[in-house]
């Protein structure tokens, strides 16, 4: 808890972070305007890390533990799709993490990411599916794909064809709130 205030962790990798992005332009910094916008009283702590695998996930998930957050936004598994790593090393990593948010009775939204198509369609067909069997398996709130409202937006994606704009951030949070809403309390 954040002065009283409960606590939302996003943790990911670069698209959490704001890789890019001048401070307060992160999608978690969007998510906290938002929420304070509509009266919810939570404090939003990004904890997202450049580069984060969801190996890195697994490894540091004791300091999302200790931060006790009443929420918690996962969004990893991008850099591993990207560098081509095994699918069950992804799905291992991914269960492990949920269920360690899980059995501290964490609430969770699981936030989905897809690969560009040059990946061919088994492989993204198959990393999509990972998502979408986590969040069935641990029943947490799932949002399939973190870009969906952004796709085709122009001025939304940075020129290295990966990273959210300011826009871009804007518009994720948008994209979560409405998932993100039904776990917290006013």
């Amino acid at each position: 808890m954040a002065a009283g205030r409960p606590l939302i962790v996003c943790y990911g990798d670069s698209i959490t972070a704001g890789l890019g992005l001048n401070s307060g332009q992160s999608y978690p910094d969007a998510l906290q305007r938002d929420l304070d916008r509509l009266r919810y009283s939570y404090k939003v702590e990004n904890m997202g890390t450049s580069g984060a695998t969801t190996k890195d996930a697994v490894a540091d998930i004791r300091t999302v533990l200790d931060a006790h957050p009443a929420v918690a936004v996962v969004e990893f598994g991008g850099n591993d799709g990207l560098r081509g790593l095994p699918l069950e090393q992804t799905r291992k990593n991914l269960d492990a993490v949920l269920t360690a948010l899980n059995n501290d009775h964490i609430k969770v939204l699981l936030a989905g990411i897809t690969l560009p198509p040059n990946y061919g369609p088994d492989y993204i067909t198959a990393f999509d599916q990972v998502y979408r069997d986590l969040a069935a398996k641990h029943h947490v709130a799932f949002v399939p794909m973190i870009y969906k409202d952004l796709v085709n937006v122009p001025g939304t994606i940075q020129g290295d064809g990966i990273h959210p704009t300011a826009k871009g951030s804007e518009i994720i949070a948008k994209t979560l709130l409405p998932v993100l809403r039904p776990l917290l309390r006013k």
